[in-house]
């Protein structure tokens, strides 16, 4: 554990603030539910607590499912970061923390497809790539209870690909599924 060198009192409400510079370095937003742990030493330790990252082996062996009936890679992420994929090396995607513009499309709740074809952009889906020279993606938000916690994501790396309504479906189709499941 590192130390911080920041002190904090309780108020008489049993408060303790969690200093900005701490909450924007582990992108811990206002409403984010956070596990509170105990240990035999006395320490309290508290973890952001990621909902979708509780069920990390139904998302692996759902990410699975999704490359083998599409042959395209699959990736579940939470708000924070990847937390299954599909179709790469597990060190490309897994456990990386995603990128600005993933929160973005996360937060707009709507399904987003990007292609190179004709020139078009794509998004970066983790902080430390640049693309990785992805050709076709898709992208569906994951609501549950009413809240963007997450999305489906479709990644492409062959020259000429592009999402179509299949692909579109098949990511709507999976993030309503993964966004039931949370509920239950």
């Amino acid at each position: 554990m590192k130390a911080t060198g920041i002190v904090r009192r309780i108020d008489e409400l049993g408060r303790v603030v969690i200093p900005k510079e701490i909450r924007r370095t582990l992108r811990i937003r206002e409403g984010d539910p956070l596990e509170i742990y105990t240990d035999r030493d006395g320490e309290v330790i508290l973890k952001k607590y990621s909902p979708i990252g509780e069920m990390s082996s139904f998302a692996r062996d759902y990410t699975e499912s999704i490359f083998r009936s599409t042959g395209h890679i699959a990736c579940i992420v939470d708000r924070d970061q990847v937390v299954a994929a599909s179709g790469v090396n597990k060190k490309e995607l897994w456990d990386k923390p995603i990128s600005h513009d993933l929160e973005q499309v996360i937060a707009s709740r709507q399904t987003q497809t990007y292609s190179r074809m004709a020139g078009g952009k794509m998004m970066s889906v983790t902080n430390e790539e640049d693309n990785n020279g992805y050709t076709a993606q898709v992208v569906s938000p994951i609501i549950a209870d009413g809240e963007a916690i997450g999305a489906v994501l479709l990644l492409s790396r062959e020259q000429g690909a592009r999402m179509g309504d299949i692909e579109v479906k098949v990511a709507e189709t999976a993030a309503g599924i993964v966004g039931r499941q949370m509920e239950q």
